[in-house]
């Protein structure tokens, strides 16, 4: 089974990593959070501390079928500052068949990377000059390809919803949407 892996550093907005996170452990889906600081608990933006499952150079990623950025400042800018991340994200990326994407603020890394380059994404408002080379959408929730972009806290749920229906189809979906009260 491919995994989805959710990269989490000290300061990342906690409902945008954890509202998709349980979308799609619902869904059945094999999803590792990965610390990127020099522990396992991670502290949100909001002060909560998160225990990640694994710690970034404990992972394998050889199974990866999505790489998740969640925003929350500093989160984003600690994810940019992240060089083994950036190299990940690059190379995963080329691959084509490995979803990268980021949330809210987090869209920042994906254009520092030029993964955005003649993409549409969207992010938080305020960002937008930050996800170079990109053509700004101002949704909730952008797909061009293999990348995923979503707009701030409101849109985690719908991006979580968008994860289990790109990898298990529109029928678990709307299961999950209905058994979870969002009809």
């Amino acid at each position: 089974m491919k995994t989805m892996y959710v990269f989490l550093a000290d300061g990342f907005e906690e409902i945008e990593a954890l509202a998709p996170v349980d979308v799609m452990r619902r869904a059945g889906l094999a999803v590792t959070t990965v610390s990127v600081t020099d522990n396992l608990v991670v502290k949100g933006a909001h002060g909560i501390p998160v225990v990640a499952d694994v710690a970034f150079d404990a992972a394998d990623y050889a199974d990866a079928a999505l790489l998740f950025l969640p925003g929350g400042l500093p989160g984003a800018t600690n994810l940019e500052a992240h060089e083994g991340l950036g190299r990940l994200l690059v190379a995963k990326a080329a691959q084509g068949d490995v979803i990268v994407s980021a949330i809210c603020a987090a869209p920042l890394v994906l254009g520092g990377l030029g993964l955005l380059k003649g993409k549409q994404a969207t992010c938080y408002p305020g960002f937008e000059e930050r996800m170079t080379g990109a053509d700004y959408t101002a949704a909730q929730v952008t797909i061009d390809g293999n990348v995923f972009t979503a707009c701030g806290p409101a849109a985690a749920w719908e991006l979580g919803f968008t994860f289990v229906e790109h990898f298990c189809g529109v029928n678990v979906t709307d299961g999950l949407r209905e058994g979870m009260q969002f009809v």
